[in-house]
């Protein structure tokens, strides 16, 4: 299994325990890492049976003044803004200890404006990759509506009642 982080985080996998898939043959990725991973199975430089997406990054939908807004706290002072979103993706339940890591305005910026290929997550289901996308109901980072109806066409989509970014909710 290769498993790829949000951004400015690493070992958070096992946030994910419930529903992640250990086997040789899977691809998983936590928000920014969920595009990090379709684009490990898009290059396919091995065999890749299921990917998992743990709330994926999804702001095609958000404005350019949203985007702009958060490359701009970004850029004031990025511990500040890491720390504070952060303290979101755990929202509306209790933070959690994490680990941080190195991170950059470009991945910031890939982060949100990275645009989901409804072309290649077909091409991926044609050609028998299992894709499975999980969703916090009370995500307050990613747009989990427009998630949910992007994603259904192409992967098994499973929305978590009452779960945060981290899947995380009162029942886990």
């Amino acid at each position: 299994m290769t498993f790829f982080s949000g951004f400015a985080l690493h070992n958070e996998a096992h946030f994910f325990e419930h529903f992640l898939d250990k086997g040789a043959y899977t691809v998983s990725g936590f928000s920014y890492g969920a595009i990090k991973a379709m684009q490990e199975v898009l290059k396919r430089e091995r065999r890749i049976d299921k990917l998992q997406l743990f709330s994926p990054a999804f702001f095609q939908e958000k404005s350019t003044k949203f985007k702009r807004l958060q490359m701009l706290g970004y850029s004031k002072d990025s511990s500040t803004y890491i720390q504070k979103f952060t303290e979101n993706c755990f929202l509306p339940h209790a933070m959690q200890p994490v680990d941080y890591t190195r991170h950059s305005r470009e991945g910031l910026e890939e982060l949100l404006e990275y645009r989901w290929s409804e072309e290649e997550l077909s091409a991926l289901k044609r050609e028998g990759v299992e894709i499975e996308v999980y969703l916090g109901e009370k995500d307050s980072i990613s747009d989990v509506r427009h998630a949910y109806a992007f994603f259904l066409p192409y992967a098994t989509v499973t929305l978590i009642k009452g779960a945060n970014h981290f899947l995380q909710g009162e029942e886990i």
